[in-house]
């Protein structure tokens, strides 16, 4: 993408979550006729250069982008790039769709991913696309206070303050926050882009 269109779009969106597919040019080639390196870029760009939050997916196929290796180096090139409190999301795949020859990914592969993350200094780490109350929780870095309890889109527990601090160490929690009333859950609320234009 080329900055002067980045820049304008990016310049609208108060927040993003963008998939991280895999880290290995193969993969991106074979599959999604894409390049890593300009999703790198791309991150990196959001990050440092724009006041969009960031979080990033990555869907962890099995036999495909959720070796030991492929995803320690990719929560490295997090924490070395884009630092340690932007959230990372280790999603299950489903053989929903494509790829129907593919198992679901192992809740234990999710669980290995978020571990090798967490080690490599990522303060903020979820499984996704599954049943894991750890793996959906904000603990706070400095205390490990649960902060925001989830199982999938059910928020079991919030104790943060208005301001995103963690109640207990008074540590502020990386994100946006605002007054927290009642739990979203798995609603879906449409965005007419042309009221936006």
């Amino acid at each position: 993408m080329h900055d002067a269109p980045r820049r304008e779009f990016y310049s609208k969106m108060d927040a993003a979550n963008i998939d991280l597919k895999a880290f290995t040019e193969d993969f991106y080639v074979k599959l999604t006729g894409a390049h890593l390196q300009a999703i790198l870029d791309t991150l990196a760009y959001v990050h440092h250069d724009t006041d969009c939050w960031l979080e990033i997916t990555t869907l962890l196929i099995p036999g495909h982008n959720d070796s030991d290796a492929e995803v320690t180096e990719l929560t490295q090139w997090v924490a070395r790039e884009l630092g340690p409190d932007v959230p990372l999301h280790f999603s299950a795949f489903h053989p929903d769709w494509k790829m129907a020859d593919v198992p679901p990914t192992p809740p234990a592969t999710l669980a290995k991913a978020r571990r090798i993350a967490l080690d490599a200094g990522l303060h903020y780490v979820y499984t996704g696309n599954v049943h894991d109350v750890e793996g959906g929780t904000t603990y706070c870095p400095g205390c490990h206070h649960a902060a925001v309890v989830r199982d999938w889109y059910d928020i079991r527990h919030y104790d943060l303050t208005p301001q995103g601090n963690c109640p207990k160490c008074g540590r502020q929690i990386a994100g946006r926050f605002g007054e927290f009333s009642k739990p979203f859950g798995p609603r879906r609320i449409p965005v007419l882009m042309q009221a936006h234009a």
